[in-house]
């Protein structure tokens, strides 16, 4: 499937936001601090995939 530039900057933000949640989760591992952390890291995949899923129907070069 062939992207838009808007498409991979927006896949670039939320993967780069994941990463930060999900090794802040790891650096605090056992603390409710990296419970809380992977909740949201998993929240944020949905949102991720949410907005993506938006994008590609409305971006004539996606879809």
């Amino acid at each position: 499937m062939k992207t838009c530039h808007q498409f991979n900057t927006v896949r670039a933000e939320y993967q780069r936001e994941i990463g930060y949640m999900i090794a802040h989760s790891k650096r605090h591992e056992g603390r409710p601090a990296a419970k809380s952390s992977a909740k949201q890291a998993a929240s944020a995949k949905q949102r991720m995939a949410r907005a993506l899923n938006s994008h590609v129907a409305r971006c004539p070069e996606c879809g």
